[in-house]
């Protein structure tokens, strides 16, 4: 007498849920030291996958009207160097601006002006000195120009970074053309896994094109402001409320504290108090209310998540993670997650509203009862 063998498991089912969870912790915690370490390497190639993601649809148009393979990957370079360019000719012109506003204000003693009498409203308050000294210190020059020397080392590192994503960006281009070859070629084998990887392209992309969207009405909008109430160089806050705008929750205080600074500086409290107002009225009803309907609808990001992403990716990666956040994060789900069915719940919890449980089997009908069911029929064809 023979007996048929017993099915075999598969290595993680023989680990108990809490094992799996610590091995996992374990391996993410080593992969983001590696990444953390190779920072300078991994930010600009992020990048640049982010770039050649957002451009690889052009390529399309151009394939159905015949152009060789050449010819399209070429004009994706060309569309993603653009790109590039316009980035950095606006870091640039923020950057330099900014450092030379802050010049021109320390020369001309505006600002240490505004600072102590900043300082003395605070103490007419009944502040003490060390809480007025401490509440002053934002405003203080020496403050401001580390700020703006910082800004200036910031924007040359990225413009560093962007020299290595011009090379990075052929390379990705030219494969990419290769990759799309892939679901004709292991579309019965990887279906799964090449689904996975065209919605997280889809969402990377739609992500971008909103954000980018919102992002150049609320500069225009902001900048314009500015402009007819006086605040000096609204360009620059125009350029930082459209890069701000890629930076999910936290970017619109990050592009209002600098101009908000600068109107008091040069008009008091009534300025302060209008640029605020402008930047609530705008940036919140445009960020708040509408622009997250249409990302929530481009990535299924939760807004808890997102928010912590924003902080979690510039502490591992540096300015570019704040921008990457997004994009970093739904590649960490699809790779994590999407690819387990017993993380549907996890999946669920990080926003994704595709991610639904199976439903149940219908219980099987007891035997007699069937029996019954079975004698019944017969009896009535009888």
């Amino acid at each position: 007498m023979t007996t048929s063998p017993a099915p075999e498991r598969s290595p993680d089912r023989m680990l108990s849920p809490s094992l799996r969870v610590v091995l996992l912790l374990a391996a993410s915690a080593v992969t983001l030291a590696g990444v953390y370490l190779a920072r300078d390497l991994f930010g600009p190639i992020a990048l640049a996958i982010v770039i050649v993601v957002i451009c690889e649809p052009l390529r399309r148009p151009l394939d159905r009207r015949g152009w060789p393979q050449w010819a399209s990957t070429t004009m994706v370079i060309v569309v993603a160097y653009l790109i590039l360019l316009v980035m950095g000719a606006l870091l640039w012109l923020a950057g330099t601006q900014f450092a030379r506003l802050i010049g021109d204000l320390v020369s001309e003693g505006g600002l240490a002006k505004t600072v102590d009498d900043f300082v003395g409203w605070l103490q007419a308050l009944g502040l003490d000195e060390e809480a007025s000294d401490a509440a002053a210190s934002v405003l203080d020059p020496t403050t401001l120009l580390g700020l703006a020397r910082s800004i200036g080392g910031t924007v040359v590192s990225v413009a560093t970074a962007l020299f290595f994503v011009c090379a990075y960006i052929i390379f990705m281009a030219v494969d990419a053309a290769r990759y799309r070859e892939a679901p004709s070629i292991f579309g019965a084998t990887k279906s799964e896994v090449i689904a996975r990887i065209s919605r997280l392209n889809t969402g990377v992309r739609r992500y971008y094109i909103v954000n980018a969207s919102f992002g150049a009405i609320v500069a225009i909008i902001d900048g314009l402001a500015l402009w007819w109430m006086g605040v000096p160089a609204p360009v620059v806050w125009a350029i930082l409320a459209f890069v701000t705008n890629f930076i999910p929750n936290i970017g619109f205080v990050l592009g209002l504290v600098p101009p908000a600074i600068l109107a008091f500086v040069v008009g008091g409290w009534p300025l302060l108090i209008g640029v605020i107002a402008v930047y609530c009225v705008v940036n919140v009803v445009l960020q708040v209310l509408v622009q997250p309907k249409f990302v929530s609808d481009a990535v299924d990001l939760s807004l808890t998540l997102s928010f912590f992403s924003v902080i979690f990716w510039t502490f591992i990666i540096g300015p570019l993670g704040a921008i990457l956040s997004i994009p970093l994060t739904l590649l960490a789900r699809a790779l994590v997650f999407e690819g387990d069915p017993d993380a549907v719940w996890l999946r669920w919890l990080s926003g994704d509203r595709t991610a639904v449980p199976p439903a149940p089997e219908p219980e099987p009908e007891p035997a007699p009862a069937r029996r019954r069911g079975r004698r019944r029929r017969e009896l009535r064809r009888g």
